[in-house]
């Protein structure tokens, strides 16, 4: 659904890492939430309302992503050879939903679509040898069409 970009532990945390993971003893992990929790869960975010002019919105900046066809901006033709496709429109609203419900909103706004956008649609597009050969990345793509919508 989305790509989460970690950085890499620092060099203490990856000895700790190191030692609570190759020794006899394995940890022991508990339990946050069980499975009834998390379908509970799972059934809240998909109950969160969505406007119609928020779900043309999601729509909209998915088909911008695509430069084959007549919606992508100018700018990103020379950057990109595949964009999104249509689950990305269903996972930029569930992302959406979800953050709106962690933020205690009793409907999805824009920014949550804004919010969630970078690590929705990043990782569906397809770069071009030009857009690599400047260092341009599809984070900054997403963030450059979302900020022009």
């Amino acid at each position: 659904m989305s790509l989460i970009e970690l950085g890499y532990p620092s060099e203490a945390e990856e000895i700790q890492i190191a030692k609570l993971t190759t020794g006899a003893a394995q940890p022991m992990l508990e339990s946050l939430l069980n499975v009834a929790q998390i379908l509970d869960h799972q059934d809240l975010v998909r109950r969160v309302p969505v406007p119609d002019h928020l779900y043309e919105f999601a729509a909209k900046l998915v088909r911008q992503t695509r430069p084959t066809g007549d919606t992508a901006p100018d700018w990103m033709l020379p950057l990109v050879a595949w964009g999104a496709g249509p689950r990305a429109v269903q996972s930029l609203i569930l992302g959406a939903k979800s953050r709106a419900a962690l933020y205690g909103s009793y409907m999805v706004r824009r920014e949550d679509i804004v919010a969630v956008a970078p690590s929705v649609l990043a990782h569906r597009l397809v770069l071009t040898f030009a857009a690599q050969a400047e260092k341009i990345s599809a984070r900054e793509i997403v963030t450059r069409l979302v900020q022009s919508n």
